[in-house]
């Protein structure tokens, strides 16, 4: 098959192609990205069809690959995020400051998307494993992970920006500027 019959083949199944990994994966923006890796990967590639292979179905083993991949990926994402978490259980300040730093980080959770300060509500404060959370919030694991991991990205970016070099140096007396004008009863100067 010519070079350019295989790519004009491929371009007239994007469709299918992408109904195909949107069924496997569960998401349109998974699908699409791995889409358009394969087909990245598939150009490069195109020498390697024999000439009685047809290029489409040559392509439908570079898309079941690409999800196998996909799954590999976030599974390990998953277990490095559960790692995290395991190592975090430990780790617990005095309550005197455990209750300075949460009152002052729960007013910067608030601000973040409602599924991100929920997921951190349930998970970091209230101890709820991220199985248990994904479930009552019926989503996969992997994507409650996912969710824990850019809500606390989210946060520590909020934090950065509420309390400056505070925040950068770990300390722990939330007197700053940003947090005083946030506490209840506090001055607003």
């Amino acid at each position: 098959m010519v070079n350019g019959d295989a790519v004009k083949a491929l371009v007239e199944n994007h469709r299918a192609f992408l109904r195909f990994l949107e069924r496997r994966v569960g998401s349109r923006e998974s699908a699409e990205d791995i889409l358009q890796d394969a087909f990245g990967r598939a150009l490069e590639r195109l020498d390697t069809v024999r000439e009685e292979e047809s290029i489409v179905a040559w392509f439908y083993r570079v898309l079941r690959n690409a999800v196998t991949d996909h799954y590999r990926r976030n599974a390990t994402a998953a277990r490095a995020l559960e790692s995290f978490a395991h190592e975090l259980d430990g780790t617990v300040p005095p309550d005197d400051v455990h209750a300075e730093i949460c009152a002052c980080v729960g007013r910067l959770a608030r601000t973040l998307k409602p599924e991100y300060a929920e997921a951190l509500q349930r998970i970091d404060v209230d101890g709820l494993p991220v199985k248990a959370y994904a479930a009552s919030a019926g989503i996969s694991a992997s994507n409650a992970g996912v969710r824990v991991f850019r809500a606390r990205e989210a946060l520590r970016k909020q934090v950065v920006a509420s309390c400056g070099t505070c925040a950068e140096h770990g300390c722990l007396d939330c007197s700053c500027a940003a947090s005083a004008r946030h506490r209840p009863g506090a001055g607003s100067g």
